[in-house]
Protein backbone atom coordinates (compact mmCIF):
# COMPACT_ATOMS: atom_id res chain seq x y z
CA UNK A 1 0.00 0.00 0.00
CA UNK A 2 3.23 2.74 1.09
CA UNK A 3 4.41 1.72 -2.07
CA UNK A 4 1.33 2.75 -4.47
CA UNK A 5 1.01 5.82 -2.63
CA UNK A 6 5.06 6.70 -3.34
CA UNK A 7 4.00 5.65 -7.29
CA UNK A 8 0.78 7.88 -6.88
CA UNK A 9 2.19 10.74 -5.43
CA UNK A 10 5.60 10.52 -7.76
CA UNK A 11 3.12 10.29 -10.67
CA UNK A 12 1.82 13.52 -9.94
CA UNK A 13 4.82 15.58 -9.58
CA UNK A 14 6.12 14.18 -11.97
CA UNK A 15 3.09 15.77 -14.06
CA UNK A 16 3.97 18.70 -12.31
CA UNK A 17 7.12 19.29 -13.41
CA UNK A 18 5.99 18.41 -17.02
CA UNK A 19 3.36 20.93 -17.20
CA UNK A 20 5.58 23.80 -15.48
CA UNK A 21 8.43 23.01 -18.45
CA UNK A 22 5.87 22.96 -21.15
CA UNK A 23 4.60 26.65 -19.83
CA UNK A 24 8.22 27.99 -20.10
CA UNK A 25 7.90 26.85 -23.96
CA UNK A 26 7.23 29.52 -26.84
CA UNK A 27 6.61 28.82 -30.23
CA UNK A 28 7.39 31.45 -32.25
CA UNK A 29 6.36 31.13 -35.87
CA UNK A 30 7.83 33.12 -39.01
CA UNK A 31 5.26 32.55 -42.23
CA UNK A 32 6.71 32.88 -45.45
CA UNK A 33 7.51 30.41 -48.64
CA UNK A 34 10.41 28.67 -48.49
CA UNK A 35 12.76 28.95 -51.81
CA UNK A 36 15.28 31.73 -52.93
CA UNK A 37 12.62 32.69 -55.52
CA UNK A 38 11.03 34.29 -52.35
CA UNK A 39 13.05 35.07 -49.71
CA UNK A 40 13.34 38.79 -49.99
CA UNK A 41 9.45 39.24 -50.67
CA UNK A 42 6.93 40.97 -48.30
CA UNK A 43 4.93 38.35 -47.89
CA UNK A 44 7.74 36.75 -46.25
CA UNK A 45 8.35 38.95 -43.81
CA UNK A 46 7.65 35.94 -41.04
CA UNK A 47 10.57 34.13 -41.92
CA UNK A 48 12.97 37.26 -42.42
CA UNK A 49 12.06 38.17 -38.77
CA UNK A 50 12.91 34.87 -37.50
CA UNK A 51 15.93 34.64 -39.46
CA UNK A 52 17.50 37.80 -38.42
CA UNK A 53 16.97 37.06 -34.71
CA UNK A 54 18.42 33.77 -35.11
CA UNK A 55 21.51 35.96 -36.85
CA UNK A 56 21.42 38.16 -34.00
CA UNK A 57 21.82 35.29 -31.73
CA UNK A 58 24.08 33.26 -33.36
CA UNK A 59 21.65 30.25 -33.94
CA UNK A 60 21.60 27.36 -36.04
CA UNK A 61 18.68 25.78 -38.40
CA UNK A 62 17.67 22.37 -38.79
CA UNK A 63 15.48 21.22 -41.43
CA UNK A 64 12.51 18.87 -39.54
CA UNK A 65 9.22 17.45 -40.42
CA UNK A 66 7.59 20.52 -41.76
CA UNK A 67 9.60 22.85 -41.52
CA UNK A 68 13.04 24.61 -40.22
CA UNK A 69 13.32 24.73 -36.46
CA UNK A 70 15.96 26.23 -34.32
CA UNK A 71 16.19 27.24 -30.54
CA UNK A 72 17.35 29.59 -28.16
CA UNK A 73 17.47 29.97 -24.16
CA UNK A 74 16.42 33.07 -22.73
CA UNK A 75 16.34 33.92 -19.02
CA UNK A 76 14.82 30.38 -18.13
CA UNK A 77 12.05 30.12 -21.54
CA UNK A 78 12.77 28.09 -24.45
CA UNK A 79 12.21 29.80 -27.62
CA UNK A 80 11.66 27.29 -30.64
CA UNK A 81 11.64 28.71 -34.05
CA UNK A 82 9.77 27.60 -36.67
CA UNK A 83 9.68 28.48 -40.47
CA UNK A 84 6.98 25.99 -41.80
CA UNK A 85 8.58 24.40 -45.06
CA UNK A 86 4.62 23.56 -46.63
CA UNK A 87 4.49 26.88 -48.60
CA UNK A 88 1.83 30.13 -46.88
CA UNK A 89 -0.90 28.21 -47.72
CA UNK A 90 -1.04 24.95 -45.75
CA UNK A 91 1.34 26.35 -42.56
CA UNK A 92 -1.57 25.28 -40.51
CA UNK A 93 0.11 21.78 -40.53
CA UNK A 94 3.08 22.83 -39.25
CA UNK A 95 2.02 24.65 -36.68
CA UNK A 96 -0.53 22.22 -35.73
CA UNK A 97 2.44 19.13 -35.65
CA UNK A 98 5.13 21.26 -33.88
CA UNK A 99 2.97 22.46 -31.00
CA UNK A 100 1.83 19.04 -29.94
CA UNK A 101 5.27 17.73 -30.48
CA UNK A 102 6.89 19.71 -28.05
CA UNK A 103 3.79 20.25 -26.14
CA UNK A 104 3.44 23.67 -26.49
CA UNK A 105 0.47 25.66 -25.09
CA UNK A 106 -1.78 27.45 -27.73
CA UNK A 107 -1.43 30.79 -25.49
CA UNK A 108 3.10 30.26 -25.74
CA UNK A 109 2.62 30.55 -29.77
CA UNK A 110 3.31 33.71 -31.59
CA UNK A 111 2.42 33.99 -34.82
CA UNK A 112 4.85 36.46 -37.11
CA UNK A 113 2.80 37.17 -40.76
CA UNK A 114 2.37 40.50 -42.87
CA UNK A 115 -0.36 42.65 -43.02
CA UNK A 116 -1.91 44.81 -46.41
CA UNK A 117 -3.87 46.73 -43.97
CA UNK A 118 -1.33 48.32 -41.78
CA UNK A 119 1.10 51.03 -43.43
CA UNK A 120 5.19 49.65 -43.88
CA UNK A 121 6.58 48.25 -40.80
CA UNK A 122 3.77 49.31 -38.66
CA UNK A 123 3.60 47.01 -36.16
CA UNK A 124 0.06 45.21 -34.38
CA UNK A 125 -0.21 42.26 -32.40
CA UNK A 126 -3.51 40.65 -31.43
CA UNK A 127 -4.78 37.91 -29.53
CA UNK A 128 -7.19 36.81 -31.18
CA UNK A 129 -9.15 38.15 -34.28
CA UNK A 130 -9.99 36.94 -38.27
CA UNK A 131 -7.65 35.66 -41.14
CA UNK A 132 -8.55 38.90 -42.67
CA UNK A 133 -7.90 37.24 -46.09
CA UNK A 134 -4.26 36.33 -44.92
CA UNK A 135 -4.19 32.18 -46.75
CA UNK A 136 -1.42 31.48 -44.38
CA UNK A 137 -3.80 32.47 -41.16
CA UNK A 138 -6.84 31.16 -42.56
CA UNK A 139 -4.91 27.60 -43.16
CA UNK A 140 -4.09 27.62 -39.24
CA UNK A 141 -7.35 28.59 -38.26
CA UNK A 142 -9.13 25.62 -40.23
CA UNK A 143 -5.98 23.33 -38.76
CA UNK A 144 -6.39 24.32 -35.24
CA UNK A 145 -9.94 25.43 -35.17
CA UNK A 146 -9.68 28.39 -33.00
CA UNK A 147 -8.77 32.25 -33.86
CA UNK A 148 -8.20 32.83 -30.44
CA UNK A 149 -4.23 32.81 -31.10
CA UNK A 150 -1.39 35.46 -30.57
CA UNK A 151 -0.37 36.83 -33.94
CA UNK A 152 2.59 39.53 -34.85
CA UNK A 153 1.05 41.71 -38.12
CA UNK A 154 4.07 43.32 -39.69
CA UNK A 155 2.94 45.98 -41.63
CA UNK A 156 3.32 45.63 -45.76
CA UNK A 157 1.34 48.96 -46.88
CA UNK A 158 -0.92 48.37 -49.72
CA UNK A 159 0.77 50.64 -52.27
CA UNK A 160 -0.56 48.40 -55.50
CA UNK A 161 -2.59 48.89 -58.72
CA UNK A 162 -6.25 47.13 -58.94
CA UNK A 163 -5.59 43.66 -59.45
CA UNK A 164 -1.90 43.62 -59.00
CA UNK A 165 -1.99 42.19 -55.38
CA UNK A 166 -0.67 39.21 -55.67
CA UNK A 167 2.59 40.40 -57.29
CA UNK A 168 2.47 43.39 -54.67
CA UNK A 169 3.08 40.71 -51.57
CA UNK A 170 5.21 38.55 -53.85
CA UNK A 171 7.16 41.61 -54.73
CA UNK A 172 10.75 42.52 -53.37
CA UNK A 173 10.99 45.46 -50.90
CA UNK A 174 11.75 48.85 -52.42
CA UNK A 175 14.81 50.51 -51.58
CA UNK A 176 13.45 53.13 -48.96
CA UNK A 177 11.58 49.85 -47.54
CA UNK A 178 14.89 48.38 -47.26
CA UNK A 179 16.70 50.82 -45.56
CA UNK A 180 14.06 51.20 -42.92
CA UNK A 181 13.77 46.91 -42.22
CA UNK A 182 17.07 46.83 -40.29
CA UNK A 183 15.52 49.06 -37.45
CA UNK A 184 12.02 47.25 -37.76
CA UNK A 185 14.10 43.57 -37.38
CA UNK A 186 15.44 45.04 -34.63
CA UNK A 187 12.35 46.27 -32.93
CA UNK A 188 10.96 42.93 -33.71
CA UNK A 189 13.32 41.13 -31.67
CA UNK A 190 12.46 42.79 -28.69
CA UNK A 191 8.91 42.07 -29.35
CA UNK A 192 9.35 38.39 -29.71
CA UNK A 193 11.34 38.12 -26.12
CA UNK A 194 8.82 40.64 -24.53
CA UNK A 195 6.53 37.84 -25.37
CA UNK A 196 8.19 35.13 -23.94
CA UNK A 197 9.30 36.96 -20.94
CA UNK A 198 6.84 39.70 -20.31
CA UNK A 199 3.48 38.35 -21.31
CA UNK A 200 1.46 38.95 -24.47
CA UNK A 201 -0.62 42.27 -22.74
CA UNK A 202 2.62 43.81 -21.55
CA UNK A 203 3.95 43.41 -25.12
CA UNK A 204 0.71 44.45 -27.00
CA UNK A 205 0.79 47.78 -24.48
CA UNK A 206 4.13 48.23 -25.42
CA UNK A 207 4.47 47.81 -28.96
CA UNK A 208 1.09 48.22 -30.43
CA UNK A 209 1.26 50.80 -33.13
CA UNK A 210 5.00 51.53 -32.86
Amino acid sequence: MLSFFRKLFSAKADQKVTEEDSMKKFLIVGLGNIGPKYANTRHNIGFKVVDFYAAKNSLTWETAKLGDISSHKVKGRTLIFLKPSTYMNLSGKAVNYWLDKEKIPLENMLVITDDLNLAFGTIRIKTKGSDGGHNGLKDIQNTLQTTNYNRFRFGISDAFAKGRQVDYVLGDWEAEEEKQLPERLELSCNIIESFALAGINITMNTFNGK
